[in-house]
């Protein structure tokens, strides 16, 4: 299959990677940004969805999911995960492509990368990992998803009540002050002067803005 979509794929005109393995397959996102990723959920390795949540953690670009898998369950599991499409085999290879060119004509190709880095520390965010000059830090899971929301919302404001809706969800009715506790533990743990943040910068009355710069 792999290589029967390789060779279609080239006959239409576009440039392909082959990855036999999930793990293969996040190697080769980062390393050359793809326009599209085609996958499957049954991998040696690591599953798909696994791979979804990996490139979804720095990017958008299209994930059709091309599967044997035909249960409810499953697709709704891949596209709850972040997957844009999906097709059940046995499938028309016309199909697919036609997916492909509209999920292509809904995607602005903007340059991404899953590695942001600061002259102080780096945020991997295919893996999950912070490190800084003396080497990884331990974030809580709460603590990587704001600043996961911030990296990712790079030199926009992001207002109090947008993160408490992502981390916490939309029903969650705090005072301001919660929030500022994890964020003196971010700085804490990333800024070379906690009490003078550089990166994870505050906007009085309005919310958190991150540079990278």
């Amino acid at each position: 299959m792999l290589r029967a979509l390789g060779t279609n794929l080239r006959a239409r005109g576009y440039e392909v990677d082959l990855a036999p393995t999930g793990e293969a397959a996040l190697e080769l996102a980062a390393r050359n940004r793809p326009d599209a990723v085609i996958l499957d959920l049954g991998l040696p390795g690591i599953s798909g969805l696994e791979v979804i949540n990996g490139l979804r953690g720095w990017t958008d670009t299209p994930i059709i999911i091309l599967s044997a898998r035909d249960a409810q369950s499953d697709k709704v599991a891949a596209l709850d995960a972040g997957a844009d499409d999906y097709v059940t085999k046995p499938f028309g290879m016309e199909e697919l492509f036609a997916r492909l060119r509209a999920a292509l004509r809904r995607t602005a190709s903007a340059p991404e990368s899953p590695i942001v880095e600061t002259p102080h520390f780096t945020i991997d965010l295919g893996t999950t990992r912070a490190r800084t000059t003396e080497g990884e830090v331990h974030l809580t899971p709460t603590e990587w998803q704001i600043v996961e929301l911030l990296v990712r919302h790079s030199g926009r404001l992001v207002t109090q009540r947008q993160v408490l809706e992502t981390v916490w969800g939309p029903e969650f009715d705090n005072e301001s002050g919660y929030l500022r506790v994890h964020m003196g533990h971010i700085r804490r743990k990333l800024e070379p002067e906690p009490s003078r943040p550089r990166y994870f910068n505050t906007e009085p009355g309005m919310g958190y803005r991150f540079e990278p710069a």
